[in-house]
């Protein structure tokens, strides 16, 4: 079994595939920078023991970061766990990626998992939309080559931002709105904040639209905060759920 972990600004998602690249459970933990790599081997024990697998069964691991404070913790805790060191996405790992970007070491490896598991599910060109704590779009075109991407504030951000930053305003979660127009101010901020964030995604994507004249673009969401916003999008996105993941498994197989 492979265990797959991309540790993320505000979730670690874990996550273990059966040999046939079937998931056998996808979990969440908060990212804590403080972590020991003792903290983190006891979290990942408590994980197998809740979903009733056990880390003996594991034959190997891959782990992506954005956190790069918690990777020397991950590794040690792995190595620990598993007998021998996990597999890091960065710098010498092959991924059948040609990237396009100026300094290819500013590519986050979040975005290259999705890249890669993209091109193995989809036709080119792709535009990949990962809403977390940023909101991470990369544009992928023929010949598997990584054209760049745009980075924008990510829902909860910007919910976040609009409070701290106006006085009046509430602390609000995200969720459906009622109505386009709100009626209280936390109906217009639910609004505002949805309805906005779905006119951004249609609009980047008609503009990247036009890069491509003469091909149709494929448009691939994931990430925890997807579904809200995806619902009041007025183009097609498709929404993958287990994009990042199967992206660390295709990864981990060209390595092996």
């Amino acid at each position: 079994m492979l265990l797959a972990i991309d540790i993320g600004n505000s979730n670690i998602s874990v996550g273990l595939f059966n040999g046939e690249k079937k998931l056998e459970f996808l979990a969440a933990l908060d990212t804590d920078s403080k972590r020991t790599a003792d903290q983190i081997s006891v979290d990942l024990l408590n994980l197998f023991a809740l979903y009733h697998h056990d880390i003996r069964e594991v034959t190997g691991a891959i782990f992506c970061s954005v956190v790069p404070p918690m990777n020397f913790m991950m590794e040690k805790a792995l190595t620990r766990l598993l007998g021998k060191p996990p597999m890091i996405v960065g710098p010498g790992v092959k991924t059948g990626l040609n990237i396009r970007m100026e300094i290819h070491s500013q590519v986050g490896a979040d975005i290259v998992a999705d890249a890669v598991s993209a091109l193995e599910k989809y036709p080119t060109p792709i535009v990949t939309i990962d809403m977390g704590t940023a909101t991470t779009i990369g544009v992928i075109s023929e010949g598997r080559n990584y054209e760049g991407g745009l980075l924008l504030p990510g829902v909860n951000v910007s919910l976040d931002a609009l409070s701290r930053r106006a006085a009046q305003l509430p602390d609000i979660s995200l969720q459906h709105p009622k109505a386009l127009i709100g009626k209280n101010t936390e109906d217009c901020m639910r609004s505002g904040i949805v309805y906005g964030t779905a006119s951004m995604l249609d609009g980047l994507l008609d503009r990247i639209r036009e890069t491509f004249p003469d091909r149709e673009l494929t448009a691939v969401a994931t990430g925890g905060n997807a579904p809200v916003i995806l619902r009041y999008c007025r183009n097609r996105i498709i929404y993958d759920k287990y994009l990042l993941m199967e992206g660390l498994w295709a990864i981990y197989q060209r390595n092996r």
